[in-house]
């Protein structure tokens, strides 16, 4: 039997398996990536980590530049067992995938051309996530406070079935550039670290980022959604009643 903490490093290892190879862009200071021997370290001894497997299992690029919301709301809900439509091409097994996330029901949130034109608000993200069989909550960050966000953040990500999306702004943590929408997995309190799954593998790796940064770089206005700042959405399945 393989130890827990060994498994561990092997699945941070599998995140980055596929992309060897891949030229995505040099980490700014301040940021850990996963796959490094830091970024190990910090997984195996994360205290908040019960998302992080049903992610790394769902793990998807987003396939378009502005599909980061679309392929981390294909990541929870195929994480968090929500029933799939079927896939012509998979059938009989049935499963989320960014082409058919997008239906006339969320085409009514957010038309599908605004999103491949410009990727999708806080507000929308929430509103989508909401026509599902789940349990959603928006947070703006010029709503909230710093230790509100890393305890409601925290808790989530400890529990099984609930999941955390974050919409930050790159460039504030030295990224290129705008704004951006991933699942966080995993949180490891003596670090006061967040692990961002970032969609856009093509980009950035996974990474770790201070919770402080987080919270700034989600406390920043988006002059799409009427200036309103970016923020979180906490996401829990449905208990049976």
């Amino acid at each position: 039997m393989i130890a827990p903490s060994l498994r561990v490093a092997l699945l941070v290892l599998g995140l980055s398996a596929g992309l060897a190879s891949a030229e995505t862009l040099p980490l700014p200071a301040g940021l850990v990536g996963a796959a490094t021997t830091d970024g190990e370290a910090l997984l195996i001894g994360a205290e908040a980590r019960a998302a992080y497997f049903p992610l790394a299992d769902q793990f998807v690029t987003q396939k378009t530049q502005s599909f980061c919301g679309v392929a981390s709301m294909v990541m929870v809900l195929n994480a968090a067992g929500v029933p799939a439509p079927t896939v012509p091409e998979y059938e009989p097994y049935r499963t989320f995938t960014q082409d058919n996330l997008l239906d006339a029901r969320t085409d009514a949130v957010v038309p599908r051309e605004t999103i491949l034109r410009q990727g999708m608000t806080l507000d929308q993200l929430g509103s989508v996530l909401a026509l599902q069989p789940l349990d959603v909550t928006v947070k703006h960050a010029g709503d909230d406070s710093l230790d509100a966000f890393r305890a409601a953040a925290r808790d989530h990500l400890a529990q099984p079935g609930q999941f955390v999306l974050v919409n930050y702004l790159r460039k504030a943590l030295g990224q290129q550039t705008g704004g951006h929408i991933s699942p966080l997995a995993a949180y490891d309190a003596e670090a006061d670290r967040f692990l961002i799954l970032d969609v856009a593998r093509y980009k950035y790796p996974p990474v770790w980022v201070t919770a402080s940064d987080l919270f700034a770089a989600m406390n920043t206005p988006d002059r799409d959604n009427g200036g309103r700042t970016r923020g979180y959405v906490l996401i829990s399945r449905k208990t049976a009643n």
